[in-house]
């Protein structure tokens, strides 16, 4: 078993199981714009391998994406298929390589999860996981319900619910988690009867209740997209479900709970070293002056206001190259010098209010 850890590992390794690929490749997608993953699975047909994709009906904000990526697989001679509709949301995120090696993945096939987030993945070659992911598959691919022949898999709606709680109901000593959002209420009390058991409880992200005896913090200054969590030092859960009613209860969701020391080891040392560097984050965040600390609810708030960006910059760059077809576009270019103008014209914007606001308390 080997352990992947976002932002430092980025694609490398699951690029590599593609392109080693012989006979088959199987891949669940719910957010993709890894342009590599897309021209391996399509090499990959050409050498002859059979790849599959499993694509989410829907996520936010992103069908129409789904909806093209779905036909240019299509055209490069990928098997595609289409998640039914009968969950909220199917999330999972895994791939299968010749039916012998198993990449579960708390992150999605996106530069943003995986150059700019932490999160963690598992890549294993364990017979029991390997079988038991491929029945997944089969399942979800033929829109057929999901029988587990064992919990080796956690997999929402299906065992996650009964698995992690267990998982927290088991903590003696120390419980270390990181989730965007705990919100569940039944889990939320097992974390509390756990403190009062004297179980030392960190989690990194938000919980909906504060409750004594457990530390939360925010984790910054990186964005944080995996949900994982590490008992007693000798055994830990990575997965792509939160501790939330609607990813335990209602959405595919896939996770996998597992007992390897140099692993478990490697995930307590970068907890660590995260919330380290939190805390470190929130002392400065303190001490910053008072124009800063202005600056930064300013921008909170405008961006809350601001339209979806994605749309509007797919549209003006789709306009703009229509009319320059021949001119070679650098993508990272692109991006550097849209996000300096951006920045600019906001500071200027910004820069002109608090004169204003200024001047009007002055005379006020």
């Amino acid at each position: 078993m080997k352990l992947l850890v976002q932002p430092d590992d980025g694609i490398r390794s699951p690029l590599k199981g593609i392109v080693n690929a012989s006979r088959t490749v199987e891949i669940m997608i719910f957010r993709f714009d890894q342009k590599e993953i897309e021209r391996a699975l399509a090499n990959a047909v050409t050498r002859g391998v059979s790849v599959r994709a499993l694509i989410a009906h829907t996520n936010r904000a992103g069908e129409e994406n789904l909806r093209k990526l779905e036909l240019r697989l299509l055209a490069a001679g990928v098997t595609v298929a289409r998640t039914a509709d009968d969950l909220v949301r199917y999330h999972a995120k895994l791939m299968l390589i010749d039916r012998r090696e198993l990449y579960l993945l708390g992150f999605n096939w996106t530069h943003l999860d995986a150059e700019r987030s932490r999160s963690f993945g598992i890549v294993t070659r364990s017979t029991a996981l390997v079988r038991e992911a491929g029945r997944l598959f089969d399942a979800d691919v033929e829109r057929r319900p999901y029988e587990p022949a064992s919990d080796c898999l956690v997999v929402s709606p299906v065992n996650a619910r009964r698995l992690l709680s267990d998982f927290v109901k088991g903590a003696k000593k120390r419980l270390l988690v990181y989730d965007p959002k705990i919100v569940d209420p039944a889990i939320i009390n097992l974390l509390e009867e756990r403190s009062r058991a004297g179980v030392d409880i960190k989690i990194l992200g938000r919980m909906t209740r504060k409750i004594p005896g457990i530390s939360v913090c925010k984790l910054a200054p990186m964005r944080l997209h995996t949900r994982t969590m590490v008992r007693d030092g000798n055994l830990a859960f990575i997965g792509s479900q939160s501790l939330r009613e609607l990813e335990l209860d209602a959405r595919r969701e896939v996770g996998v709970i597992f007992r390897e020391p140099k692993i478990i080891a490697k995930l307590i040392q970068t907890f660590t070293e995260d919330w380290a560097k939190t805390e470190d984050f929130e002392r400065q965040a303190k001490n910053e002056p008072p124009a800063a600390k202005v600056a930064k609810k300013v921008a909170k708030i405008v961006s809350k206001e601001l339209p979806q960006v994605a749309p509007v910059l797919t549209g003006v760059v789709q306009e703009i190259v229509g009319n320059m077809a021949d001119v070679d576009l650098n993508p990272q270019e692109v991006e550097a010098v849209v996000k300096s103008a951006v920045k600019k014209a906001v500071k200027e914007a910004v820069n002109d209010m608090v004169q204003e606001v200024v001047a009007q308390g002055r005379l006020g």
